[in-house]
């Protein structure tokens, strides 16, 4: 079983800057991506990116690259979120996501999630 929790949310200002993290817990193999989902309310849950954990390359949706970026620490089994130049319509709960095998963009393809954390972004 694998858990994962969220933490580091909370309301910044457009322009401030955030960083979540997601530890894990429980057993887990070193052939793994983890990924970042964020959903406002509303709409459909979105791809923010992902890093593989054994070789820890990273991929982002293309309208947060530079401004996002997703780091890892194996010795705190724990993966984060830097988010930076932050905009109202990054406004959402973040989701931290975990799939075996390779990385993928979908939702659909993450068999294990954290219970969210709330970003909430002021003009």
């Amino acid at each position: 079983q694998v858990q994962l929790v969220e933490s580091g949310g909370g309301l910044v200002q457009a322009g401030g800057s955030l960083r979540l993290s997601c530890a894990a817990s429980g057993r887990t193999s070193s052939r793994y991506f983890m990924a970042w989902f964020r959903q406002a309310p509303g709409k459909e849950r979105e791809f923010v990116g992902y890093i593989s954990w054994s070789v820890g390359t990273t991929y982002y949706a293309d309208s947060l690259k530079g401004r996002f970026t997703i780091s890892r620490d194996t010795a705190k089994n724990t993966v984060y979120l830097q988010m930076n130049s932050l905009k109202p319509e990054d406004t959402a709960v973040y989701y931290c996501s975990l799939r075996y095998g390779w990385g993928t963009t979908s939702r659909l393809d993450y068999a294990y999630w954290g219970q969210g954390t709330q970003v909430t972004v002021s003009s």
